[in-house]
């Protein structure tokens, strides 16, 4: 197949796109400029020149090839539901274009709001807001004939490279010199590799029946705690609680999250395509010490 793939030259982009190569499929990546046409350019990757905002260009894409996979996302919180109504436009122009071709279309969604303060299952329903409206107009599309699939992930997808939450709060620790956790800890987070995440994306791709909603979840729910403390072994430092209260003050932004309990189950995507989780869980991947190199704890 050849597959249209926004967010090619992202964190989970990139491995997604490794993962259709060597499977022999081929791909065009969005790239918004020289420097991500050159670097898709590095991967083998054919350029298709646009963003998120540039409707057309997007429809195209999509026209284009067999299928679609929708990894981009801007990731500026200080402008979050602005991103979430350009990442609508961009899903309602790619499914779109696929109407009526049976050309299968996966979203990129996430789990923190499907169910908080409990293990959410791929059966949930997302929210009737940003994201998850999203998610619910993409699975309706498939009467519009586009096998649309959706891919949920965890706040923390980790692995080499990764420029996310962990990657933020080992800088906010290293800044505050304390790695802290929020309350007592029990809260959990979901959590799953970057390598297991491309290869699920691969199977719903060629397997995946329109209206599926997939975790891409290899661990279900790391206690905060245990998170903290990890980063605090990594980098020297004590590990102490903050109150609710504090925490936006320690965090910023990250104390609402870090404070959430999002677990998820994974059961219901293993019996539907067959894949289970293979690489190192998030606890494993940040005792082997890379997460720690100064430049990956101040990226992003």
């Amino acid at each position: 197949m050849r597959v249209f793939l926004t967010g090619a030259t992202g964190f989970v982009g990139t491995a997604v796109a490794r993962e259709l190569r060597g499977a022999e499929h081929s791909v065009l990546g969005l790239a918004r400029n020289d420097a991500a046409a050159a670097a898709l350019a590095a991967e083998g990757v054919d350029a298709h020149r646009g963003e998120l905002t540039d409707l057309e260009s997007l429809a195209a894409g999509a026209r284009a090839c067999d299928g679609v996979i929708h990894c981009a996302f801007i990731h500026d919180f200080s402008r979050f539901m602005e991103n979430m109504e350009i990442d609508r436009r961009a899903v309602e122009a790619m499914i779109d274009a696929l109407a009526g071709s049976a050309k299968p279309f996966i979203l990129t969604s996430g789990i923190a709001m499907v169910a908080p303060g409990r293990v959410a299952t791929e059966a949930d329903p997302p929210t009737d807001f940003g994201r998850g409206a999203t998610e619910t107009f993409a699975r309706e599309a498939a009467s519009r004939g586009v096998r649309t699939i959706v891919m949920r992930l965890p706040p923390s997808v980790h692995g080499n490279g990764d420029h996310g939450f962990v990657p933020r709060l080992i800088g906010i620790a290293r800044d505050k010199n304390v790695s802290a956790y929020v309350g007592d800890g029990a809260n959990r987070w979901a959590a799953g590799h970057r390598l297991d995440a491309a290869r699920l994306y691969r199977r719903a791709l060629e397997k995946a029946p329109a209206g599926t909603v997939l975790h891409a979840v290899g661990d279900e729910g790391v206690p905060t705690r245990e998170i903290a403390a990890a980063i605090g072994r990594g980098l020297g430092l004590p590990v102490e609680s903050r109150t609710t209260e504090a925490a936006p003050d320690h965090f910023g932004f990250l104390g609402t999250f870090f404070g959430m309990d999002i677990a998820a189950s994974n059961r219901a995507t293993q019996a539907e395509l067959g894949w289970s989780p293979r690489e190192p869980g998030l606890l494993a991947d940040l005792e082997r010490g890379t997460y720690f190199d100064a430049q990956v704890a101040h990226a992003g």
